[in-house]
């Protein structure tokens, strides 16, 4: 489709300051009617092949599933996953958290792990209807002879989720609503199976992508800076005008 042909975009960020404090997890607005132009999704991958990664090695691989029955056969697997982790015990409750909820701000006490009841709802409904999401973004790491280890793994992950990320703000950009989302990989050698992936090549998450209902995007609730900054060691604090 033209870039001329292409429907107006929704809440298109004015400001790269914008674009980052509002791409958000979305998984209760998610257009699962509206189908999506692959092409926006391969210049978000494009432009998402520009993160850092390790050596500049790009080991980075990209699994753009479209096709309705693979959709539907990894989206059960995503499902069966979701519900072992989360037992549909609380259900009550996390409707109930959402009918309260208003303009996105979370309500309600937390559930299962500490996730909140309405954080837990928005997965629980993204999980029945992952398979009517347009298409499913799967950022694959290819190892190589370098097996997952015990130890700190940022070095190896840090080649691929922060490509991860620029493809979740690549959409945002776009009009495009996505999720971060990795329970799956309680499972991943089944979905690896049905996407016929090399042994060395490991998934790093699973980002449903579609247009969005509505037209609201707004920062997420997040702790304050000054619970998490911390100046010259753990617990240093003092800011005041240093940064200035």
């Amino acid at each position: 489709m033209s870039a001329s042909a292409r429907p107006p975009r929704v809440g298109v960020p004015a400001t790269p300051d914008e674009l980052l404090t509002t791409t958000r997890s979305v998984r209760l607005r998610l257009d699962l009617s509206r189908p999506v132009d692959l092409d926006q999704v391969r210049e978000c991958v494009e432009i998402a092949l520009q993160a850092p990664n390790g050596g500049n090695t790009q080991r980075w691989h990209w699994l753009v599933v479209a096709e309705d029955g693979l959709r539907k056969r990894i989206a059960e697997v995503y499902r069966r996953s979701f519900e072992a982790r989360y037992p549909p015990t609380a259900a009550a409750g996390e409707a109930a958290a959402v009918g309260a909820s208003a303009g996105g701000v979370p309500v309600g006490g937390a559930s299962a792990g500490g996730v909140s009841d309405r954080m837990l709802a928005g997965g629980r409904h993204l999980a029945e209807h992952l398979h009517e999401v347009p298409v499913l973004v799967i950022p694959c790491l290819e190892l190589g002879s370098r097996p997952l280890t015990a130890a700190n793994q940022a070095g190896v992950w840090g080649s691929l989720l922060p490509a991860a990320w620029s493809y979740m703000l690549a959409a945002r950009a776009r009009g495009l609503g996505t999720a971060w989302t990795t329970v799956h990989l309680d499972a991943e050698q089944e979905v690896a199976e049905l996407l016929g992936l090399p042994g060395d090549v490991r998934q790093g998450a699973l980002i449903p992508t579609a247009h969005v209902l509505g037209d609201g995007f707004g920062p997420a609730p997040r702790r304050p800076v000054d619970s998490v900054l911390h100046l010259d060691g753990w617990g240093g604090t003092g800011w005041g005008g240093r940064g200035a």
